[in-house]
């Protein structure tokens, strides 16, 4: 599973995920957006965790200082270069040990249920991302709200009657976790997922719905 995003769903065809994505789908991806650039200040560093092809870098250079991507597809970072140039830094490094020393960043972004999606251990995820935070910077962790299961559900199978993602399966899809019988999930982070993630890494955060489709941690570091 933790090659699936870097062997199967990455560049072009990861693109055409979101290209594909129905009006609700594009008005949560916008609000997860927003919610990120209203954090960050023209004078910040950022990184973001698991970047893809750009598509939240290519917003978060407008407003902050300094941006950087790591992405574990070289086939993403290859797009997200073509898209953006040299108007951000991007480098193939896993989110789990990322290769920067202790508090460099400002702005720590890991959103669209990155947490879940990179099939990673949770905690040390978590710890390495606040690890590379500053103090008194801000680490961004979302995954989807409940409110979103059905807006998400039928994105998803979008996805797979184009052959993107596996072929859903119906009979053990449900509870927050889309299955598909070549061996995908997509799971969630709730918020007492996230809450008790927090506390085991000694931290505090404040967990916020956005436009009843995200679940926001988010986390300041001390």
């Amino acid at each position: 599973m933790t090659g699936y995003y870097a062997e199967r769903l990455s560049g072009e065809r990861l693109q055409h995920c979101y290209d594909l994505a129905p009006p609700r789908v594009r008005q949560y991806l916008e609000a997860e957006i927003i919610f990120v650039l209203e954090r960050i200040r023209p004078s910040d560093l950022v990184l973001e965790l698991g970047c893809g092809y750009g598509r939240v870098l290519e917003r978060l250079i407008s407003r902050a200082g300094t941006v950087v991507g790591i992405d574990t597809s070289h086939d993403s970072l290859a797009l997200a270069r073509e898209k953006l140039g040299t108007t951000c830094h991007l480098a193939a490094m896993d989110a789990i040990a990322p290769g920067f020393p202790d508090g460099q960043f400002d702005r720590v972004v890991c959103i669209q249920n990155g947490i879940s999606a990179f099939h990673a251990d949770q905690r040390q995820l978590l710890v390495e991302a606040t690890r590379v935070t500053r103090s008194g910077g801000t680490v961004l962790f979302s995954s989807y709200a409940e409110a979103f299961w059905d807006a998400r559900l039928h994105w998803f199978r979008l996805q797979s009657e184009q052959g993107l993602v596996g072929e859903i399966d119906e009979d053990a899809t449900g509870n927050g976790i889309i299955v598909c019988k070549d061996g995908f999930q997509a799971t969630t982070v709730g918020e007492k997922e996230f809450v008790n993630l927090v506390l085991a890494a000694g931290l505090s955060a404040q967990i916020t719905e956005v436009d009843e489709s995200s679940l926001f941690c988010e986390i300041e570091v001390p």
